[in-house]
């Protein structure tokens, strides 16, 4: 049985990729912050474990880590989905609007993703799936900031992909568009309709669908694909 460590796995597309995982008889490891009553909802629902960290805090990550190699031993597919978002004009972002968003969305995928590498290293096998996001690729109109972090998390996963893969491990991305999670809760109707006329398909994604697509890349199937960001958005970035 393979282990999967979920980061922001309380939520959203992280939420439904523990279900995802669950449900595909993998050992399932999840990351929250501060979603605790949530958090045990799932792991009583799933059976999956439930570890608590900011992973943009060092020493929340390598206590995250110690727990789970001392009790369960290696991670063998990391998905790096914690992150966080801001709609904000340019010139209102303040200096620490900016850190948090870095420290979350690239900073804790740095630490997390330090934290577990050697174990795939060692063992000459594994699967990171970085999230990042459509507008990662496109950029987005008052989210420079979030845009920068997740074209960051792009550049990262392309990086890591040349640099791992002598290990035999794959290193991929996946952008969603417009998914139907909390993060997107604050959209009008007016909002989504918009957005659903600038989609191809002519709807908004369900987490399920991005979760699906992590398993494909964590599978035996995805063995030929590395450094490949792959989107999930419905063609809106076409």
């Amino acid at each position: 049985m393979k282990n999967v460590l979920i980061t922001g796995g309380s939520r959203g597309i992280g939420k439904a990729c523990v279900y995802e995982f669950c449900k595909r008889g993998y050992r399932v490891f999840f990351n929250y912050n501060n979603s605790q009553s949530e958090a045990e909802k799932i792991s009583a629902d799933t059976g999956a474990v439930m570890v608590q960290a900011d992973i943009s805090n060092s020493e929340d990550v390598i206590n995250m880590a110690d727990y789970i190699h001392t009790n369960y031993g290696r991670i063998d597919i990391l998905v790096n989905n914690a992150g966080i978002a801001q709609q904000k004009l340019f010139t209102d972002i303040t200096e620490n609007d900016w850190d948090r968003m870095f420290d979350v969305n690239m900073k804790g995928m740095f630490l997390v993703t330090k934290a577990f590498v050697h174990d795939m290293i060692i063992n000459q096998s594994g699967k990171i799936i970085n999230i990042s996001s459509m507008w990662g690729i496109t950029g987005g109109s008052c989210e420079v900031h979030y845009s920068a972090s997740k074209a960051a998390v792009i550049g990262f996963t392309k990086s890591l992909a040349k640099e791992l893969g002598p290990s035999n491990i794959c290193v991929n991305c996946v952008a969603p568009g417009v998914i139907e999670t909390e993060m997107n809760s604050h959209l009008s109707d007016e909002d989504k309709e918009s957005l659903c006329d600038e989609t191809p398909l002519f709807r908004i994604g369900k987490p399920e669908e991005v979760a699906k697509t992590v398993a494909f890349l964590s599978s035996d199937d995805s063995g030929f694909i590395t450094g490949q960001i792959l989107s999930v958005d419905g063609g809106i970035t076409i």
